[in-house]
């Protein structure tokens, strides 16, 4: 007779070698399970799990940390998010899974906590800000339904600063990359710097969601929906990307790619694939100190120096004014001196000078 085992979760994952391997675990984010699917060794490896899970005490924070997991508030996360929280989870549970849950009214806990980010950030500074930002956000959900009294990791602060005035593309960048960078690359930087989105919605973006004039989407971190006007250079070089598949060899028969953004050989990117590819172009084009990331400050730095607005930004990236207001202070603008030239020109255009 066949066992039925709850919330078993299968992950296929593709080797070096090409070669497809299948690994199985307990629950989503649980311990991998040993032997084959239906041989005892798998079914018993199964059932420690599963026992170990139960006998965790209910009054310590691994409690929280497996319900957060298992909440709507998670499952409403983007899938990329879900799998970087899932690894910092693992993280947090191996130093504060046994925490004490009535020890969190403690003023002390709060020190344990930044002592903790403090030891991270020996390795990586902005990871230890992520990992402390994902406990403090489980706390959060903790305390909005009464699982626990007080959230010790509200408001810490921030320990990484990124240095945004270094990490704008320029022109000379925008240059370097069309000059050496591979073909097929190139209107992943011309949209980027066009629209403002994300890599993962980007490389998401069907022709479908192209009419001519304008591009619209939904973000899948914020689900904020996005009407994009698209300007004459991006325009230029979706109807030109558009026209050679339209006029391909009728002897390929490769598919036709559903998204914007492709291969060198027509299939859709994966976002592993796209990162390293992205990052072979920038090297060959000398292109350094910016990532694809820093593409959607570089754009929100371009609107403003073009004189946009706060809104007019919001509409285009679909940051809301409260955060367009923040990156261009904080981080994207660093008081351009562009802005500090129109400025001026504005002054003088509006002040009249005395006889």
């Amino acid at each position: 007779m066949r066992v039925r085992l709850k919330g078993l979760n299968r992950i296929t994952k593709k080797l070096a070698s090409g070669k497809s391997v299948t690994y199985y675990y307990a629950w989503k984010g649980g311990p991998r399970l040993e032997g084959t699917p239906g041989s005892p060794e798998f079914i018993a490896s199964y059932n420690r799990a599963v026992e170990a899970r139960r006998a965790a005490p209910k009054d310590q924070l691994q409690t929280v940390f497996d319900g957060y997991e298992a909440s709507t508030d998670f499952a409403d996360l983007a899938p990329r998010t879900q799998k970087d929280y899932r690894k910092l989870l693992r993280v947090i549970e191996s130093e504060f899974g046994d925490f004490p849950i009535a020890a969190l009214e403690d003023r002390r806990t709060r020190g344990e906590f930044l002592a903790w980010r403090e030891r991270l950030a020996v390795k990586s500074r902005r990871q230890a800000d992520y990992a402390y930002a994902v406990l403090a956000r489980t706390m959060s959900w903790a305390l909005n339904r009464g699982i626990v009294a007080v959230n010790p990791c509200e408001r810490p602060g921030r320990l990484y600063r990124a240095a945004r005035s270094d990490s704008v593309w320029t022109e000379a960048d925008e240059a370097a990359f069309y000059a050496k960078a591979p073909a097929h690359l190139h209107l992943a930087l011309r949209l980027a710097l066009w629209t403002g989105q994300r890599q993962g919605d980007l490389l998401r973006l069907t022709w479908a969601a192209y009419d001519g004039d304008t591009i619209r989407l939904r973000q899948r971190k914020t689900k904020v929906p996005v009407v994009v006007p698209v300007g004459a250079p991006l325009r230029a070089a979706l109807d030109a990307a558009k026209e050679k598949l339209a006029n391909r060899d009728p002897a390929n028969k490769k598919p036709l790619p559903m998204t914007i953004l492709a291969t060198e050989n027509g299939t859709t990117w994966t976002e592993s694939g796209f990162r390293a590819s992205w990052r072979k172009a920038c090297a060959k084009a000398g292109v350094v100190g910016v990532t694809f990331h820093d593409l959607r400050g570089t754009a929100v730095t371009r609107l403003a120096v073009a004189g946009c607005t706060p809104p007019e930004i919001a509409t285009i990236t679909g940051h809301s004014l409260r955060d367009v207001g923040a990156i261009m202070d904080a981080h994207y603008l660093h008081r351009d001196p562009e802005l500090g030239k129109s400025a001026i020109a504005k002054l003088e255009r509006g002040t009249k000078t005395p006889n």
